[in-house]
């Protein structure tokens, strides 16, 4: 077992204690990126406490929000501040939080101040990396990201409100790996493997009382020989699996399959894309039936602008209904995009909800305990 990575035993009494995580990533709708959600000047708290409302409203208990190095950089204590308040705001409405300390994803160079305006039409426009590809290329950042994971993981490793910790989301993702080319994956890997071995360790150093994981979200996870290094190095050091799937029911269960191998707790980490068959209603019946969390991306249509489709980094919106939303729940008044997913929502929830309640139940009756974990009828 890896050092310092925690036992099988003490993963599954941690999913044991948490209950079926369900929930969302979070970014609220009056920010474009992770910079404009959590700098001084533009971090909302009015915003975030009532779309925390909406996703409680769903009965969704959890949470996945990002971090960024540089905001720790400019100002540790100020944004450290803005963290506990988000965390209050959570806990307040029953929501625990999963903090995401790095990110691969889209824009490579980011920088402090003024964000840019959302691109018409183009989804995610704004998002950044952390930390960016200039900085990952520059050893002499290294003492400024170690304070950064080791200062984050310190002040909130003991934290009850904080879930977990996702130490880098898609690490050999970004925009330079659209179409997810099999050279420019392997080339960023490459570029980010050291950091993420070192970021696990940096974490792991504080001791947080919660688990440590960083998501797989591409390929052939069926046989330990068919991971990449980097993957390989995501399954060994995470205390609990977590994985990202946008595909179809029969994907998303078969790479539960995949996973289960690991022994260990399973949270997907990202989910929903309704027009790739990914939905509420195909997905949610499978990951309570398994157990395994379910975290879906978007919560409200805001400057994200997630609610469209990925293609449009790559191509125009010919083709795609004005109509149909691929992420998101919920207009920024809080109307239902789709009534009937709320609506679903609501009801699976609630059966989670009441199952847990019947399993904790001191009781013999083990036929009580399987009616409990039965599946949702079809």
């Amino acid at each position: 077992m890896m050092s310092g990575r925690w036992s099988a035993t003490r993963a599954q009494e941690w999913h044991a204690a948490r209950g079926w995580i369900i929930g969302c990533n979070f970014t609220p709708s009056t920010a474009i990126n992770q910079l404009e959600m959590w700098q001084a000047e533009t971090f909302d708290p009015a915003t975030i406490a009532a779309e925390l409302d909406l996703a409680r409203s769903l009965g969704m208990n959890s949470v996945r929000v990002y971090l960024h190095d540089l905001l720790w950089a400019a100002d540790a204590a100020g944004f450290a501040a803005r963290i506990d308040q988000l965390l209050e705001l959570a806990a307040a409405r029953g929501i625990g939080v999963m903090l995401v300390i790095f990110d691969s994803c889209w824009d490579p160079e980011p920088h402090l101040g003024p964000q840019r305006a959302p691109k018409d039409n183009v989804h995610n426009s704004g998002w950044v990396q952390s930390p960016g590809v200039p900085a990952l290329r520059d050893p002499a950042q290294l003492p400024r990201l170690e304070a950064y994971v080791r200062g984050v993981v310190a002040r909130f490793g003991s934290d009850p409100r904080v879930i977990a910790w996702d130490i880098w989301n898609e690490p050999d993702n970004g925009p330079d790996v659209a179409n997810c080319n099999a050279e420019k994956l392997a080339s960023k890997a490459a570029l980010v493997l050291p950091l993420l071995r070192q970021a696990f360790a940096w974490a792991r150093s504080e001791a947080p009382r919660q688990p440590l994981t960083s998501g797989v979200w591409l390929g052939d996870w069926s046989d330990p020989a068919a991971l990449t290094p980097l993957q390989a190095f995501q399954l060994e050091a995470s205390d609990v699996v977590s994985f990202h799937n946008y595909g179809t029911a029969a994907d998303f269960e078969q790479r539960i399959g995949w996973l289960q191998a690991w022994q260990r707790p399973i949270v997907c980490t990202e989910f929903m894309a309704r027009p790739a068959g990914s939905t509420f209603e195909a997905i949610l019946p499978i990951a309570r039936r398994h157990g395994i969390g379910a975290v879906c991306w978007g919560l409200v249509k805001g400057k994200t602008q997630t609610h469209l489709p990925w293609d449009n980094w790559i191509s125009d919106l010919e083709g795609f209904p004005a109509e149909a939303w691929f992420h998101d729940i919920f207009e920024p008044d809080g109307t239902p995009h789709d009534p009937a997913e709320v609506e679903f929502l609501r009801m699976i929830t609630r059966i989670a909800e009441a199952a847990e309640v019947e399993l904790a139940r001191p009781q013999h009756d083990e036929a009580a305990r399987e009616r409990a974990k039965a599946p949702l009828p079809a």
